[in-house]
């Protein structure tokens, strides 16, 4: 395509001389809102505002531009899978075998709106016309303990790729992808801000698989030997990234905290109940702190190198919607 031609998609000059030998396709939200076509709009504006977080301004508007285009492309890539496995199951000439889950993964930054496009995708997905299974797991629950966490030293590494527990992580994405029967995933509290014991999700053969969190694309150290380590990302058949420059995202973290403040926060059962008491310069900067010592440091030693992973990448604007799409070239 011409540079004239990309510029008529409405995309950043500085982008139009590197589309041609990047490995995405780039869109507009405008132009990615054509590709809609006739899919239906099945949620309403309450249950929008229901499933989104604190401070998204997420609404029917951008479900119509973002999300029922990605509702398609994922519907017509559920199909393609589903086809295949007939077709390999043909090839392998077997009668017994289970049907597994599409796992969609969905990465990006703290506060830059995983759980909002997580939740939108799971209900979107749920109404298509076949009425497929949807759940929705987040990798919290596969966070060590807080106990654990602060024996090993790991407090402030909380969200880093060393604070899972990798190999429970494994177990469970290994079970949905065989076909087990009822996979349980530990449940994790916001209030509490630790895995909460003896508690869990099951997740029964579901049709898809969401599952969101900060370091779902992220490698492991590949080993000398050549033996197989399997990563997490491996188990997906779709992944999606949310991504916002930097200072966006810092600034949409520390919004959520101060308002954080003036709600969760004041639960005496919350993790962050002594913050609450501050003033409203001591809160903003024990934000700033923590988003510079340990959530910025994760995303750019983490996060952000795994954005060119994703087979989908959402970039968000100042005001917090989506403004291009850059979809993997097949």
């Amino acid at each position: 395509m011409t540079t004239s031609g990309l510029a008529a998609k409405g995309l950043p000059t500085d982008q139009l001389a590197t589309e041609r030998y990047s490995p995405y396709r780039l869109f507009s939200a405008e132009r990615w809102a054509e590709f809609r076509a006739d899919t239906p709009l099945t949620l309403s504006a309450e249950e929008i505002r229901r499933l989104r977080s604190l401070g998204d301004p997420v609404d029917l508007e951008e479900v119509k531009r973002i999300y029922l285009s990605l509702s398609r492309l994922l519907s017509a890539h559920v199909e393609a899978s589903q086809l295949l496995f007939r077709q390999r199951r043909d090839f392998l000439n077997v009668s017994d075998a289970v049907k597994t889950p599409f796992i969609i993964g969905v990465a990006g930054s703290v506060a830059v709106g995983k759980s909002t496009t997580a939740r939108v995708l799971k209900e979107l997905l749920a109404r298509w016309p076949s009425s497929p299974k949807v759940d929705l797991v987040t990798t919290d629950g596969f966070l060590y303990r807080n106990e654990v966490l602060r024996r090993e030293n790991l407090m402030e590494r909380k969200g880093f790729p060393d604070s899972y527990d990798v190999g429970a992580l494994l177990r469970f994405l290994s079970g949905i992808k065989s076909g087990q029967r009822n996979v349980q995933a530990p449940v994790y509290s916001h209030l509490t801000y630790d895995v909460v014991p003896g508690q869990f999700v099951t997740i029964d053969r579901p049709d898809i698989l969401v599952f969101e969190g900060l370091n779902v694309l992220q490698p492991r150290e590949l080993p000398k030997d050549g033996n197989f380590v399997p990563f997490v990302s491996d188990f997906f058949d779709f992944s999606i990234y949310i991504d916002a420059d930097e200072d966006l995202n810092r600034e949409w973290y520390i919004s959520r905290f101060m308002r954080l403040r003036e709600t969760a926060f004041r639960n005496p059962d919350s993790f962050f109940h002594r913050y609450s008491h501050l003033s409203d310069n001591a809160a903003r900067a024990i934000a700033e702190g923590l988003w510079t010592n340990i959530n910025l440091k994760n995303l750019r030693e983490n996060i952000k190198p795994t954005r060119p992973r994703a087979d989908l990448i959402l970039r968000k604007g100042p005001n917090h919607l989506v403004e291009e799409v850059g979809l993997r070239k097949l």
